[in-house]
């Protein structure tokens, strides 16, 4: 009977792979009209008298309320030259990233029949890394000065658990989930449940449109701390449910098991050893429990769907 029950379930699952191969490879078949638009560079190579034309061409770069003196400063400001430079030294090359680009796009077009490739440009913002992405019907920016690597001597003052995805392969993951929240829609997020569901919701999504990067590189853990997630997902779990915080609308939870931090903040032992942001990966695994659960509902519907619906139609059984 065990022989049995492990053979139908390798068939199973060698089935799904299958299933999933031959969806990537469809997937694969799209053709994308991506051109990268490299701003960055234009703006550092203008001279005075070239700067009126590159204000024609990029209109929505250039505030009206900020004078052509400032923008010719701009462009002799040493630091910001170095900023450039540094720049130019890392992204010289931007094949890999651009591949990235172009087959999150194949899967967006693929799930999404809407959806129409923006004018892709590349900026800097000095390090508003805040501000890295921003994703628009029809245009899309990447400032690249957020994507020098972690170590980079510009990121000097900003605290590491933020720094360690400031990396090259991550605008592949911002811009996915900059996609998601723009088909995410809940509007309540009260609840430490609400929260928790919201960016399992975004987590979904980037599974989705970007299964060429690992799970890790998704949520932005490192490998040891994604395996920390999952060999204390039912204690986390454990931890919620007899404290009563699912549905607790204390405005200081989010602070220690959502939001961007060094660690979780469970108050215990474990706390330096757990990855900050743990209740996104719980509400990441309730969502994937959910799809697995409701065949008939699709990416879309899901993303629109309240977390208590999804909350109330799954049963969330965590590993232990």
């Amino acid at each position: 009977m065990i022989k049995h029950i492990i053979l139908v379930g390798s068939l199973i699952f060698f089935m799904s792979c299958n299933d999933q191969s031959d969806l990537e490879k469809d997937i694969a078949e799209i053709n994308v009209n991506l051109n990268i638009e490299r701003f960055d560079r234009l703006f550092a190579k203008s001279t005075v008298a070239e700067l009126p034309k590159l204000k024609l061409e990029y209109p929505f770069l250039f505030s009206n309320r900020v004078p052509d003196s400032v923008w010719i400063e701009t462009l002799k400001d040493t630091i910001q030259q170095e900023l450039f430079q540094e720049v130019n030294k890392t992204f010289n090359d931007f094949s890999e990233v651009e591949l990235d680009i172009y087959k999150l796009f194949q899967h967006l077009k693929y799930y999404d029949k809407t959806f129409n490739e923006p004018r892709f440009i590349t900026v800097t913002n000095n390090v508003r890394y805040r501000e890295s992405v921003v994703v628009t019907d029809t245009i899309t920016l990447v400032a690249l000065d957020n994507y020098l690597g972690s170590e980079h001597h510009f990121y000097a003052n900003i605290p590491e658990y933020l720094t360690e995805n400031f990396k090259p392969s991550d605008i592949v993951v911002n811009l996915a989930e900059a996609y998601a929240q723009k088909y995410a829609y809940q509007p309540d997020r009260k609840t430490l449940l609400n929260e928790m569901i919201y960016f399992g919701k975004l987590l979904y999504f980037k599974e989705i449109m970007i299964p060429f990067k690992s799970d890790a590189e998704k949520i932005g853990y490192t490998e040891d701390q994604l395996t920390w997630a999952t060999n204390n997902e039912s204690e986390v779990w454990s931890y919620f449910i007899e404290r009563e915080l699912l549905f607790s609308t204390d405005s200081k939870i989010p602070s220690r098991f959502i939001t961007p931090a060094p660690f979780s903040k469970f108050y215990l032992e474990i706390d330096n050893e757990s990855p900050g942001r743990i209740g996104q990966y719980i509400g990441w695994q309730i969502v994937k429990a959910y799809m697995n659960q409701n065949k008939h509902v699709d990416l879309f519907k899901m993303m629109q769907t309240s977390a208590q619906e999804i909350f109330d139609n799954t049963k969330y059984k965590p590993n232990k």
